[in-house]
């Protein structure tokens, strides 16, 4: 088996793990930034495999480069898209917000 089977390359910004709806990049962030065992990050994400996570790792080790520019372009996205959600949240989830900022004020003076 090749490295490169163990992804589905839907995209230059969407590498995804064969057989899952994981992109390489929920692996790679949990382990470059969070500092991650492969086991834990195993445990967090069900549908994948360790072998599946190792390979993940040893392709971004192999493509450093290219694998850190698609990680920073995902990373810019999350926190756009992030940023204009917070900016035009639904009224709901405004809402929601504002009730649970009372309730931790109100826990926070008791």
């Amino acid at each position: 088996m090749q490295l490169e089977d163990y992804f589905n390359f839907l995209a230059p910004n969407d590498i995804r793990i064969t057989g899952t709806r994981i992109g390489i990049e929920h692996i790679l962030y949990e382990y470059i930034h969070c500092a991650k065992s492969p086991e834990a990050i195993a445990q967090q994400f069900h549908t994948v495999t360790l072998e599946q996570i190792y390979a993940t790792i040893l392709y971004y080790l192999h493509n450093r480069e290219e694998v850190e520019k698609y990680l920073a372009a995902w990373l810019d996205y999350s926190l756009k898209a992030e940023s204009e959600y917070d900016k035009n949240s639904p009224a709901v989830v405004v809402r929601l917000r504002k009730l649970k900022a009372e309730r931790e004020g109100i826990q926070v003076s008791q």
